[in-house]
């Protein structure tokens, strides 16, 4: 029996049906990446399968003891405490154990998960960073063993580190899993299946995420064609209504009939959500050289930040900025734009200069204002290339519907703001596009369409992102911050720079296992405490693990091609608890090896 089923069910809230008559089931040890973009109701779907939410129609059906946890997509203003306040505030009572000893098991529980995670137990929630506080919240979500975890965009706000992290995390330590994500490269790590939810309509792809791709728009295409051929019918038949009804009333009836089902049929026709129109505006060109750094240092309470860093950013340069949160980037970009002067060195602007600045805090947006308000500033017009356009017409391009663009701003989901904040950006012209943290809460194929837009944009480019794959296709160069106030310059994006910084910091394969080699030698030659047995235990510790880890990986392959599922259930059945079994031995391993050492 599946872990969870719906089945016809149907749910709306005062508009058109967000789940129109929807099926779905979620198999054990499925890893599920739910597409779909954004206000199709995707956050809706999970609010269903975790019961927050009930249905209009249809049904439900979990089995039987089934434990789900959900990860919200925004981190909640009221919780307050420490870190293991919180993470202890999700477990339920249990009526199977005393008192005392439901009380130990359960600090125990999560003392376990939050050492699991790398946090500080101790560490006050508020003070964290968000980049934290989701760390926390996966723990919460964790804690009470879940058998199915929903995440809502988990990556948002997260540091490259953080993703890959939480990427190996999941891979090792979550049994099921539903998720929403806009970064493709997590998607394409985790996910064993995807499903789209479109116009009220679940759509499950058997397939990688590329395949996907090149799925769905062939059959956009088709379904374009079949609706044009429809309404050129539906047009000629009209005409022939439209001149009365002439001799051989039987068979001129039964065209009628046919006729008003042909209407029905195109009333009750859900179209696709627009497509967002973007195009940047952009000034005369600069000058040849754009800004030059020399030297440029910045300490922030004596701790450094940048330190010695020079750069000649040149008219069309694309440069991503990355590194871990905190580290620097806007701080950076601040002094780049000489909004912030820096301690030490100098900032050299060339000529005709337009910036056009997307703030990852949205400051820019007057949240009482309506979203109509936010652009015009007042007017009802906005001029772009040259001619007025209204800005209720303007921002049909963006997807904002005329009752959408007259709502306050407060009201808007997180990927609503961001198309509106990118809507204001490109009505004012510009040579220097500078874009921090554009890419959170943007669904892939508006992120996909920023990208295309990116690409044609003449002018020069700043961009801080977390988003490997948006790295990867928007930018020329980039300059990574790693560790105590170096910046450094590499030629390409994300995969370009692992691929240039590997040799100075991060070993391959080979060089990581002749250093799991080289330990156990250095601490046998360190230690007299640990017996001989034990130091040979440590010796082949290295070799098993990375024997599991070889396994598992072939397994996640074998697990993410389609083929798998048409299998004998007792095939993929056996094929999932070897899965399991290699995560149970992995996460041995690891706990046996760190005792060893610590001998």
């Amino acid at each position: 029996m599946a872990l969870l089923s719906m089945k016809d069910v149907s749910v709306a809230f005062g508009g058109p049906l967000l789940l129109d008559h929807t099926d779905l089931q979620i198999e054990q040890g499925e890893r599920i990446c739910l597409l779909g973009r954004n206000g199709a109701g995707k956050t809706t779907l999970m609010k269903l399968i975790n019961g927050d939410v009930l249905p209009d129609a249809g049904d439900i059906v979990r089995r039987q003891g089934v434990r789900i946890a959900r990860l919200d997509q925004e981190v909640p203003r009221q919780l307050d405490g420490t870190v293991f306040d919180v993470v202890f505030s999700r477990l339920e009572v249990r009526d199977d154990l005393p008192d005392s000893d439901e009380e130990w098991q359960k600090h125990r529980q999560a003392e376990d998960i939050v050492s699991r995670m790398r946090l500080d137990a101790d560490a006050e929630f508020g003070m964290l960073s968000a980049g934290l506080k989701r760390r926390v919240l996966l723990a919460r979500a964790l804690v009470s063993d879940p058998d199915i975890l929903l995440l809502d965009e988990p990556t948002n706000h997260l540091d490259i580190n953080s993703i890959i992290w939480m990427e190996d995390f999941l891979l090792r330590h979550v049994k099921t899993l539903l998720f929403v994500t806009h970064d493709r490269m997590f998607l394409k790590k985790l996910a064993t299946r995807i499903i789209e939810l479109d116009r009220g309509r679940l759509t499950n792809w058997l397939c990688d995420y590329e395949t996907y791709l090149k799925r769905k728009y062939a059959e956009i295409e088709t379904e374009e064609k079949q609706r044009a051929a429809f309404d050129k019918k539906l047009a000629k038949e009209e005409i022939w209504r439209r001149q009365g009804l002439k001799a051989r009333r039987t068979r001129n009836e039964g065209r009628v009939r046919s006729l008003e089902k042909m209407r029905e049929l195109r009333r009750a026709r859900k179209e696709r959500i627009g497509t967002v129109r973007m195009q940047a505006q952009e000034a005369e060109r600069t000058g040849k050289l754009v800004i030059e750094a020399r030297n440029v240092s910045y300490d922030y309470e004596d701790q450094p930040v940048i330190r010695n860093f020079s750069a000649t950013v040149m008219r069309g340069d694309k440069v991503g900025i990355i590194g871990p949160n905190g580290s620097g980037k806007t701080t950076l970009l601040q002094i780049l734009l000489k909004n912030l002067p820096p301690q030490q060195g100098k900032v050299r602007h060339g000529t005709h200069l337009n910036v056009a600045y997307f703030d990852q805090l949205r400051a820019q947006l007057d949240e009482e204002k309506t979203v109509q308000e936010n652009i015009g500033d007042g007017n009802d017009e906005v001029i772009i290339n040259g001619k007025p356009r209204h800005v209720i017409g303007y921002l049909r391009d963006f997807l904002f519907t005329p009752d959408r663009a007259r709502s306050p701003v407060r009201i808007l989901s997180g990927g609503e703001r961001n198309r509106l904040l990118l809507a204001r950006l490109f009505t004012k012209p510009s040579n220097l596009l500078v874009l921090d943290e554009p890419t959170n809460d943007l669904d892939v194929e508006t992120l996909e369409l920023l990208e295309d837009m990116l690409l044609d944009y003449s002018g020069t480019l700043l961009l801080v992102s977390h988003d490997r794959a948006f790295l990867n296709h928007a930018v020329t160069s980039t300059l990574a911050f790693e560790g105590e106030g170096s910046v450094n310059e590499y030629v390409g994006g994300y995969d370009d720079w692992m691929r240039q910084r590997r040799p100075r910091n991060e070993p391959d394969k080979a060089e990581k296992a002749a250093a799991r080699a080289e330990k156990p030698e250095r601490q046998r030659n360190r230690s007299l405490k640990r017996s001989y047995k034990e130091q040979r235990e440590l010796d082949a510790l290295p070799q098993r693990i990375e024997s599991l880890e070889a396994e598992q990986e072939e397994l996640y392959q074998t697990m993410a091609d389609p083929a798998f599922y048409r299998q004998e259930s007792a095939e993929i059945a056996k094929t999932q608890e070897r899965l399991k079994t290699l995560e149970h031995e992995l996460e041995a391993s690891y706990q046996r090896w760190e005792a060893l050492e610590e001998i």
